[in-house]
């Protein structure tokens, strides 16, 4: 049997095949890895939700290994031209660059529910403590607006050691705001110490989490026995990201440890945190809400890295956004282990 087509319809299907190229590019002021494809205006056909739970559970169980290894994830901050979180972009507004290579995205979250391991280190020498109580009280309510159910978070305090308080993550609000009241004054400053335990005591919790440090000093490194580069690797090992918060005791900049501001605001940066500088004690509510603001607008980007580099190597990381958007992220990670 001969199937015929009537000749409209063999019309209609050159036009709409004519059309298809011309839909794709129908964003002029877009870059070109920001213009829209046929399979973005037409996404495939998701399965039944007992089906989809079948093949992630078989996925997850064969892909383990990989997303362990190889897969890099970065948690992307996107503000608008009046400095707000825009949260809501398209997977096509982004474009992620490692060594200037373009990546496939892989894993895309607008407003990611990743939980979140929290270590809020506060600086208690004495010459960061001038305002105790007013430090205390907003990490306190701090503590109490950020964490979420499956959320955790420990409190350290350091001098010229790093103490651990309670010695375990918890979600247990009122123990921790607690432990941040009973912070005793100490004398040195181990900046770089509290970054690397910090980091490792994160890195050993499980699960595909999101890390944070939430740091609280007046940026006057003082007796450290790791130096800057062990602390900004074992940050970047780890995934770390972290927020910088500087009360600075002397506001003249001939009085006071401008090279540790440097330090902190490099390896900052590097992780793709913020760095604050509040005039008084005064502002670190607002600073903590922005913080907060900004760990529940995130995107998660994850891709495998294609070329994958050698190992133990630092590898450079760019993320590109559409015009009038700025991106904050880490620019830098260390690779693993071949």
């Amino acid at each position: 049997m001969t199937l015929q087509v009537a000749k409209p319809l063999v019309a209609g299907i050159a036009l709409l095949a004519l059309a298809l190229p011309l839909a794709a590019q129908d964003k002029p002021d877009r870059p070109p890895w920001a213009q829209p494809s046929s399979s973005q205006q037409n996404p495939p056909p998701q399965p039944s939700s007992n089906s989809k739970d079948k093949s992630q559970d078989a996925t997850s169980s064969r892909n383990t290994m990989k997303v362990n290894v190889n897969l890099v994830t970065v948690l992307v901050s996107v503000l608008d031209d009046h400095n707000r979180p825009a949260p809501d972009l398209p997977v096509a507004a982004f474009q992620v660059l490692e060594e200037g290579v373009p990546q496939k995205i892989d894993v895309f979250e607008q407003e990611t529910q990743q939980p979140l391991d929290i270590a809020l280190m506060i600086d208690s020498s004495l010459s960061a403590r001038l305002e105790k109580t007013t430090e205390e009280d907003a990490a306190a309510h701090f503590i109490q607006q950020v964490l979420r159910p499956e959320d955790r978070l420990c409190v350290f305090a350091f001098d010229e050691q790093v103490h651990q308080l309670p010695p375990y993550f918890s979600d247990k609000i009122r123990a921790l705001q607690d432990a941040v009241h009973r912070i005793p004054d100490g004398a040195g400053t181990s900046i770089y110490d509290a970054i690397f335990l910090g980091s490792q005591q994160l890195q050993n919790k499980k699960g595909e989490r999101r890390r944070v440090i939430i740091l609280l000093t007046d940026a006057g490194e003082t007796t450290s026995r790791s130096d800057f580069e062990t602390a900004r690797k074992a940050a970047l090992r780890a995934g770390i990201l972290l927020y910088t918060i500087v009360i600075r005791p002397v506001k003249n900049e001939n009085g006071r440890n401008t090279a540790g501001e440097h330090a902190l605001q490099t390896i900052t940066e590097t992780t793709g945190g913020a760095m604050f500088f509040p005039e008084s004690s005064q502002e670190l509510p607002i600073i903590f809400d922005r913080i907060n603001n900004e760990l529940r607008t995130q995107y998660r980007l994850a891709y495998y890295p294609n070329p994958r580099g050698p190992a133990n190597t630092y590898r450079t990381i760019e993320v590109k956004v559409l015009p009038g958007y700025t991106a904050r992220h880490r620019t830098t990670y260390l690779t693993g282990p071949q």
